[in-house]
């Protein structure tokens, strides 16, 4: 499986965050907070909803399972002018990504071995410090094998 590689522009983001480990990765919640409110976001670009992983610069080099990142549930939005009550901005900074079109149950991890483990160590790139994010549009359908999503991954 080969990535697109994208030069993203800025990404304005509004919606609401927790954190995690993967030791207690109880995302579920977050996403049953968000999601009743997403229509609430009036300045949406899309009816996408976007969840975004932000790690600590040594997230990867020394893996724990304990050791907790941010993620986030959101909807890219035009401008921050309009945030609702009790949700928060984010913008995810310009930079070069690997676009992974994935297709299966989002808690298959077997994507995100092989984005770790084969593609990036034999790719020219390597990983960098911003934010990971999946794109989930309306091909996108929670606990469906034959749900697709984008994976996003910071490269440079």
């Amino acid at each position: 499986m080969q990535p697109r590689i994208i030069n993203l522009t800025e990404k304005k983001l509004v919606g609401c965050h927790m954190t995690l480990s993967l030791s207690a990765y109880n995302i579920a919640e977050l996403w049953k907070r968000f999601m009743p409110r997403r229509n609430e976001i009036n300045n949406a670009v899309s009816q996408d909803v976007i969840g975004v992983a932000v790690y600590s610069s040594d997230y990867f080099s020394s893996f724990n399972p304990t050791k907790e990142f941010v993620r986030w549930a959101t909807r890219e939005v035009k401008d921050f002018s309009a945030v609702p009550e009790g949700m928060e901005t984010f913008t995810i900074p310009a930079g070069t990504y690997a676009v992974f079109d994935y297709k299966g149950l989002s808690t298959d991890t077997s994507i995100y071995q092989y984005i770790h483990g084969v593609w990036l160590p034999n790719s020219e790139y390597r990983l960098d410090n911003r934010p990971h994010f999946e794109v989930m549009g309306e091909k996108y359908r929670n606990n469906d094998p034959e749900s697709e999503e984008e994976i996003w991954v910071p490269i440079r």
